[in-house]
């Protein structure tokens, strides 16, 4: 396995899921960290330079990197947010969901699970069924006494506070300014046979500027031959980063037994079939276990461009998927597993967690 440090060479740019054609948007929006969806283009492009392949050669592209559905041997997991603190490096991912601001001590702390009243489940669509009948679900609220308030303390968790939040201990997060800040650029196109501007074809696009020490986390596998240090093409207009091998601390391994009850985290957005929901949970879990309550925020619209196509078709279907920072609830019997398939890939994703959507933290909740 390759644990990989991209950091800037400028800015980068990394676009939403909208359209960017003429006519169809004046403005490119930037996603930071990136998708792993634009990670797994950005490691089988470099890694067919690696290898020396050329782009008009479609058969030996496919026998090095795969094609667009099947990405061969290619293990992926990030891209995670990342800083060089006291020469150690520290990943960084987004508060979780299930968590509230404390007016007083600008700390985030811990929902409480609640019962829910079952006259308000039997309204509330997409409700999981159990013989024909609403399962219990129980609200996250905030206590009693307490008093919320929209202002955020920070956006971004280290690994060991994200750990403490997990368990439900009080914290503090990091703001993203302290992390990386946003840059508004504007142009306007250009007719390359008359070499003058389109009158009417102003556009704005946003770039990301990673702070001093900050880029990007990424855990590679199936590639070979990549040299210690180096640069590559990344995200949009095809900006420099360079790369380098690093070692550093693991990330918390998933154990194959399950507590009674637990709850899931998302550290990348994650794609389920049936919107916020799996097709089956029974995909991801051995035994039985029942979704009792999740914290989810709006969904991403995550889509794409296919380079081996042309016009309206290279233009990939969105999806929406659960943004990363989301929380699952969970109660078993006590004697559920985890399957194969997610310790392997450390993910639960329907699709795409070879590449590193759906990663995941798993703790035991004891405030039920």
């Amino acid at each position: 396995m390759m644990q990989l440090f991209l950091s800037p060479v400028d800015v980068w740019l990394f676009r939403d899921g909208r359209p960017f054609d003429a006519n169809s948007d004046h403005r490119a929006n930037s996603l930071f960290p990136p998708y792993p969806s634009v990670m797994q283009g950005v490691i089988r492009s470099h890694q067919l330079v690696v290898k020396g392949v050329a782009l008009h050669d479609p058969d030996e592209i496919k026998r090095q990197v795969g094609t667009v559905d099947d990405y061969g041997n290619l293990r992926l997991c990030g891209p995670f947010l990342a800083r060089w603190e006291n020469e150690q490096l520290t990943r960084y991912f987004p508060v979780p969901t299930d968590v509230w601001v404390n007016e007083k001590t600008k700390q985030f702390e811990q929902l409480k699970l609640s019962e829910l009243d079952p006259k308000i489940v039997t309204s509330i669509p997409q409700v999981p069924m159990k013989n024909g009948q609403p399962a219990p679900l129980k609200l996250l609220v905030t206590a009693h006494e307490s008093k919320p308030t929209k202002d955020s303390p920070g956006e971004w968790l280290n690994q060991d506070q994200l750990v403490k939040c997990l368990q439900g201990n009080a914290v503090s997060a990091t703001k993203t300014s302290d992390l990386f800040v946003r840059e508004t650029r504007f142009g306007i196109k250009r007719n390359d046979a008359t070499r003058t501007t389109e009158e009417g074809a102003l556009y704005e696009a946003e770039f990301i500027r990673p702070c001093k020490n900050v880029g990007l986390y990424v855990e590679v596998e199936g590639y070979s031959g990549w040299a210690e240090r180096g640069v590559m093409r990344i995200g949009g207009e095809g900006r420099g980063a360079a790369y380098e091998k690093i070692t550093a601390p693991a990330l918390p391994s998933l154990k194959i037994e399950l507590p009674a009850q637990f709850k899931v985290y998302f550290a990348t957005p994650t794609y389920f079939k049936n919107g916020w929901l799996p097709e089956s949970w029974s995909k991801f879990f051995d035994g039985e276990v029942k979704l009792v309550a999740a914290a989810v925020n709006r969904y991403e619209s995550i889509g794409g461009f296919d380079w081996t196509k042309k016009g309206a078709d290279a233009q990939k279907p969105a999806r929406r998927c659960v943004p990363a920072g989301s929380v699952y609830y969970f109660e078993s019997n006590g004697t559920a597993k985890l399957k194969n398939n997610v310790l392997e890939m450390n993910a639960i994703a329907d699709e795409g967690a070879q590449i590193g959507f759906g990663q995941i933290f798993i703790q035991e909740v004891n405030h039920v």
